[in-house]
C-alpha cells in the first residue's frame, strides 16, 4: 500500500489513464505471446502456467487479459510486471517510451533534458544491438571458439538462446561495423576504449572485447546492455566484463534472467550462481532456472528482482572460503527483503565442483537433490554469527548476539524474525524479550496484534454488489452515483456501502474517458477488495454501455424503493396517529407510484 501512494506522488493517476487509452494490450502481450483471434478476444497459451490448451485471452475492448487456468489478470502495465518482473514506474516508463510519452515523473528535468536523456539512450541501446549481432555472426566462422563451446557441453540451440558471439582477435574489428569508428556512443556503451599519452594527445581507440567468447548482457526487457567476454587462451582477466554505463549497472543486473523467466516459472525456484557459464551450462543440462550476479557481490536490487519472478531463491556458492563470503553478503542483502511467504535458501557445493562440473560428475538428479536440500536462511544466519564463538562461555554468547544485532535490526517484525530471535535466545541463554529488548527491535512481534487483512472483508451482496460489478465494468457510469442514491445504499447495505463509496471516489474523477483497465489498475494498487469482482468481469463478455447503464438504472431504483419501504414500514409501525406521518407516507406511495411509472417507460422504450 505504502509503494503505491509513493508512486502515486511520482506518476499522476491521469497519465495512468491516458497511457491505458492509448496502449493496446494486444500489440503488448503479442510481443512475449503468440495470440490467435477467438471471436471478439484473442487466445494463446498462459505465460504464467503449463497448459496445453490455451486458457489465456486478451480482450481489446477491456484492455485486459485474463486466464481461465490460473486466474492471472491485469492490464497492459500488470502484464509487463508479472511477466518481465518490471516495477510498477518501469512498466509504466516502458509503455510510455513505446508510445511516444514522457513520464512526468521528474519535475526537474525539462522537456529538452527528457528528450536529450531518451535520444541518448536509443544510441546506445542501436550500439549495443548491432555488436551482439556482429558478434553471433562472428562465431559461426570461429572453430577455436565453436570448439571451446562444445568441450564445454554447449550446444547450438543454448548458443543461439543466450545469444553467444565472438570476438576477433583484432584491435578494431567493430571498425567494420561502424564505418564512424570514432562516434561518442561506441566509447559510452563500453564497446571501445580510448587511450592518450600522458600529454592526453595522440588518442588511440581500440575495441574492449578481442579474442573471446561473447555473453550478451540483457535486461527484463531482452535489451542488450553489456557484454561478458571469456578469454579463449590463458590471460588474464579470464572474464572482462563491460564497464558501467548509462545503460548497464551491474548492481541492478542479473545475466540469464530474461532467458530464465518462464523456467522459473515452471520450477518454482530461481538457482543463483556466480558466472556467466554456470548459467549456460546449467540450462544445457537441465537447470534453465538459473540466473547470475554480474562479478559482483548481490545487492538488494538483485534480491528485490528475484523476488519478483519467483517466492523461492536458492543462491548457490563454492564451499571454500571465497563463495562463505558471497553468500554472506547475498545474506545481508536478502534481509531487508525477508517475509514470512518467500523461501530463501543458500546451497554449498564441494570446494573443487561448481555447479556445472557436479552435474556433469554426479548428474542431474544428484544435483536437483543439493537444490532440494539447500540451507534455509534462517539456518545460515545462526551458523554464519555462532561459528566461530564458543557458546559454553558469556564471552562467546554475548559476541553471537553481537554479530546477529545488526543483521535482526534490518528485518521487518514478522513471524520468521521471531524464530530466528528464539532459536538466538536458546543458544545464547536468554529470553526471546530479552533478546528483543536488547536489540532495540521495532514492532516486537512477539508483543503485536496482527489486524486481519482488508481482504476478509465481508464480500458485498445483493444490489450493491450488482451496482459495484457495473461500476468497475463500465466507472464512466460512476455519474450517476449522486449523494441521493449513495445515501440510499448506506441505507440498505451499511456493510458494503463503504466499500462502494471508495470505489466511486476513485472512478467519478476518472471523467467519461473512464475505462475498465484503468480503473482496474488504480483498484489493484489501492485495495484487495475488488480483486474478486475484477477477475468476474475479466471473464464475461463485454456488454454495450447502453444496456449496462439501464441495467444499473434499475438497480437503483430498485435501491430508492427498497428504501422508500423501509421507511414506510417505520412510518406504520408507530401507527400513523401524527399528520406529518400521514402526509409523509402518502408521499412515499406518490414517490414509488412515479418510480413505476419511471421503470414501465424505460422497458417499453419511451425514455429516451
Amino acid at each position: 500500500m505504502f509503494l503505491f501512494h509513493e508512486i502515486v506522488c511520482v506518476i499522476p493517476q491521469s497519465f495512468i489513464q491516458d497511457l491505458l487509452a492509448r496502449v493496446d494490450i494486444v500489440d503488448v502481450v503479442g510481443k512475449y505471446v503468440q495470440l490467435k483471434k477467438g471471436g471478439a478476444n484473442y487466445m494463446g497459451l498462459c505465460p504464467f502456467h503449463n497448459e496445453k490448451s490455451p486458457s489465456f485471452t486478451v480482450s481489446p475492448t477491456k484492455q485486459f487479459y485474463h486466464c481461465f487456468g490460473c486466474g492471472a489478470h491485469g492490464t497492459s502495465i500488470g502484464f509487463l510486471m508479472e511477466y518481465s518482473g518490471l516495477s510498477f514506474v518501469d512498466a509504466v516508463k516502458d509503455l510510455a517510451l513505446n508510445n511516444g510519452m514522457i513520464v512526468p515523473d521528474d519535475d526537474r528535468m525539462l522537456p529538452a533534458q527528457r528528450a536529450e536523456v531518451t535520444a541518448k539512450s536509443l544510441a546506445l541501446s542501436e550500439v549495443m544491438t548491432k555488436a551482439c549481432d556482429v558478434y553471433r555472426q562472428q562465431l559461426r566462422g570461429a572453430d577455436k571458439a565453436i570448439q571451446y563451446l562444445k568441450k564445454r557441453g554447449v550446444t547450438g540451440e543454448i548458443a543461439a538462446r543466450f545469444g553467444l558471439g565472438y570476438s576477433p582477435d583484432a584491435w578494431d574489428s567493430l571498425r567494420a561495423v561502424f564505418p564512424d569508428y570514432g562516434v561518442h556512443a561506441l566509447a559510452e556503451s563500453g564497446m571501445v576504449i580510448d587511450k592518450s599519452d600522458d600529454e592526453g594527445a595522440h588518442r588511440k581507440r581500440y575495441d574492449r572485447f578481442r579474442d573471446r567468447i561473447m555473453f550478451p548482457i540483457r535486461n527484463t526487457k531482452g535489451q542488450v546492455i553489456g557484454f561478458g567476454g571469456r578469454i579463449l587462451d590463458q590471460g588474464e582477466p579470464k572474464y572482462l566484463n563491460s564497464p558501467e554505463t548509462p545503460l548497464y549497472q551491474k548492481g541492478l543486473e542479473l545475466y540469464g534472467l530474461f532467458e530464465a523467466r518462464q523456467a522459473i516459472r515452471e520450477a518454482g525456484y530461481v538457482l543463483v550462481t556466480e558466472g556467466y557459464m554456470d548459467v549456460v551450462a546449467l540450462a544445457q543440462l537441465g537447470f534453465p532456472q538459473a540466473v547470475a550476479t554480474l562479478g559482483t557481490a548481490c545487492t538488494p536490487t538483485h534480491v528485490q528482482k528475484l523476488l519478483r519472478q519467483t517466492d523461492h531463491v536458492i543462491f548457490s556458492f563454492d564451499g571454500d572460503s571465497a563463495g562463505r563470503r558471497a553468500a554472506r553478503r547475498a545474506l545481508d542483502a536478502c534481509l531487508a527483503h525477508v517475509n514470512d511467504n518467500k523461501v530463501i535458501k543458500f546451497l554449498f557445493l564441494p570446494t573443487e565442483h561448481d555447479p556445472d562440473s557436479f552435474v556433469r560428475e554426479f548428474g542431474a538428479e544428484a544435483f536437483a537433490s543439493e537444490v532440494q536440500s539447500a540451507m534455509p536462511l534462517s539456518q545460515f544466519l545462526i551458523k554464519e554469527v555462532s561459528a566461530e564463538n564458543d557458546l559454553s562461555t558469556a564471552e562467546g554468547r554475548a559476541k553471537t548476539q553481537f554479530e546477529a544485532k545488526p543483521l535482526l535490526q534490518q528485518m521487518a517484525p514478522s513471524a520468521l524474525r521471531l524464530q530466528l530471535v528464539r532459536n538466538l535466545a536458546q543458544i545464547t541463554q536468554s529470553t526471546a524479550s530479552e533478546i528483543e529488548a536488547l536489540f532495540e527491535l521495532s514492532q516486537p512481534v512477539a508483543r503485536v496484534k496482527i489486524a486481519p487483512p482488508k481482504s476478509r472483508r465481508s464480500a458485498p451482496v445483493g444490489l450493491e454488489r450488482q451496482v459495484m460489478r457495473i461500476l468497475v465494468a463500465h466507472p464512466s457510469l460512476a455519474v450517476m452515483m449522486t449523494p441521493a442514491m449513495m445515501a440510499c445504499a448506506a441505507r440498505i447495505a451499511p456493510d458494503g456501502a463503504e466499500m462502494l463509496k471508495q470505489l466511486v471516489l476513485i472512478a467519478q474523477p476518472m471523467g467519461e474517458q473512464a475505462n475498465f483497465a484503468a480503473l482496474a489498475e488504480t483498484l489493484r494498487a489501492t485495495s484487495a477488495d475488488f480483486d474478486p469482482l475484477i477477475a468476474e468481469i475479466a471473464e464475461q463478455t463485454e456488454s454495450e454501455i447502453e444496456v449496462v447503464g439501464l441495467e444499473l438504472a434499475g438497480a437503483l431504483r430498485q435501491m430508492r424503493t427498497q428504501v422508500l419501504k423501509m421507511e414506510m414500514e417505520q412510518l406504520a409501525q408507530r401507527g400513523l396517529r401524527d399528520p406529518i406521518d400521514v402526509a409523509r407516507y402518502r408521499e412515499i406511495m406518490q414517490l414509488q407510484d412515479a418510480i413505476r411509472r419511471e421503470a414501465e417507460a424505460e422497458a417499453s422504450g419511451s425514455v429516451q
